[in-house]
């Protein structure tokens, strides 16, 4: 199950918080923040999708990620290049380096974390 784009906004905030009430969410939000009312629905349905839960404190309720965010984006990255690279992680590779504007100095640094994941599948 996916999120839409503004429940994966949302899902930022609550990964960054860790729990966090809704007045928290809210504040996290740029102006003009949503109505309350819209965060409320949008948490509603990502708890029916099981992507948070609560803790009822009070009359309030604290709001906890049930999915990792490394978990989440290795599934949308998956579903990415299976769905438009023919499931080509290197077809991927080649699309991100070229049509990206990435530095000198930042293809140093994938071609660094390609060459330690590397040496830790050898040992």
């Amino acid at each position: 199950m996916k999120l839409s784009k503004s429940e994966e906004q949302l899902m930022q905030y609550i990964w960054k918080q860790g729990k966090a009430f809704m007045n928290e969410l809210l504040e996290m939000y740029p102006e003009p923040k949503p109505a309350n009312t819209t965060v409320a629905t949008l948490l509603k349905r990502m708890k029916d999708k099981g992507f948070i839960d609560y803790e009822q404190m009070g009359r309030s309720r604290q709001y906890y990620p049930l999915v990792k965010k490394s978990d989440y984006f290795s599934r949308y990255i998956n579903g990415l290049i299976k769905k438009y690279f023919d499931d080509s992680p290197s077809s991927f590779a080649s699309f991100f380096t070229t049509e990206t504007d990435l530095t000198e100095e930042e293809l140093e640094e994938l071609q660094e974390i390609v060459q330690q994941e590397l040496k830790k599948r050898q040992l």
